[in-house]
């Protein structure tokens, strides 16, 4: 048993679930992760990539947990109530066009895109949004969707479409779904509400697929190091959602651009002076 890969596993479990529900990209740390830590090199480079995809079950599950009540309503209430039913149908409307663009184009973008310095680009990009878009929300006129039971099926069409940019990485599947809602007039909480339910569907669905796709890569020998990153990934996932509700009923994502911008001048500058090598 390598002890030191196991540590980096978890290290990356934890790095997906601190970052998967903020507005700061999951892919785009774990991408940086990767190329401090070395995972890559130590656990194969195709087998890491479907390990940082497979660990994001972990942090769902957590979503899963904390919204417990609420799925076990819908589901129950699928038969016979219409707010269950729309609900249960916006996420599936929210869902299909990364479905449908994910397999589309999906491989090319991990090809070429999928660096630090693409990374950095888009957490800078992405920062300047953030910052537009609070401003935006400032003004209470533009907030018509109080809660995720008031969006139509046009409104979850929009979101769905605007998390397909995630498939960049750096550009964050949370941080478009959320802030991409505030500016077609959801409130903070309704926003980051329905990122949360998208993300069930969203990210269960690109695991499976992501193991099915390689499993000729893995065997028996790679669960307990994938079982390592999903647990630590669960648990820093569960707490960093609990803590993410509380915060955006009384604070805006102002402090998340602020952290995308400097970051990304970060990267960049470090890699300019070669005082870091970030892997590309």
């Amino acid at each position: 048993m390598d002890i030191v890969l196991f540590v980096k596993a978890a290290l990356m479990g934890i790095v997906e679930g601190l970052t998967e529900f903020l507005p700061i990209s999951s892919t785009g740390h774990l991408i940086l992760a990767d190329a401090l830590m070395g995972f890559g090199g130590s656990a194969g480079a195709e087998k890491a990539k479907v390990f940082e995809i497979a660990i994001q079950t972990g942090a769902i599950f957590a979503v899963v947990l904390v919204y417990l009540q609420r799925i076990k309503d819908t589901v129950v209430g699928l038969g016979s109530d219409p707010k269950a039913q729309r609900f249960a149908l916006n996420v599936i409307i929210g869902f299909i066009p990364a479905v449908i663009l994910g397999l589309l184009f999906g491989k090319a973008v991990k090809a070429h895109l999928f660096t630090p310095t693409v990374v950095a680009t888009t957490f800078i990009l992405g920062g300047f949004i953030i910052i537009a878009a609070e401003r935006m929300a400032a003004r209470k006129h533009m907030q018509r969707i109080e809660t995720v039971d008031d969006m139509s099926a046009l409104d979850a069409l929009k979101v769905g479409l605007i998390q397909c940019f995630a498939l960049v990485p750096g550009t964050s599947r949370s941080g478009s779904t959320i802030i991409g809602g505030m500016l077609l007039g959801l409130s903070r909480k309704a926003a980051t509400d329905f990122s949360f339910f998208l993300g069930i569907p969203t990210l269960i669905g690109a695991g499976a697929y992501s193991l099915y796709k390689e499993r000729a890569l893995l065997s028996l020998a790679d669960l307990p190091l994938f079982l390592t990153g999903l647990v630590f990934a669960f648990v820093s996932a569960w707490i960093c959602v609990r803590w993410l509700i509380r915060y955006v009923s009384s604070h805006n994502f102002m402090p998340f651009a602020w952290y995308r911008i400097a970051f990304g001048i970060l990267i960049l500058v470090t890699a300019h002076m070669g005082w870091v090598t970030w892997a590309d």
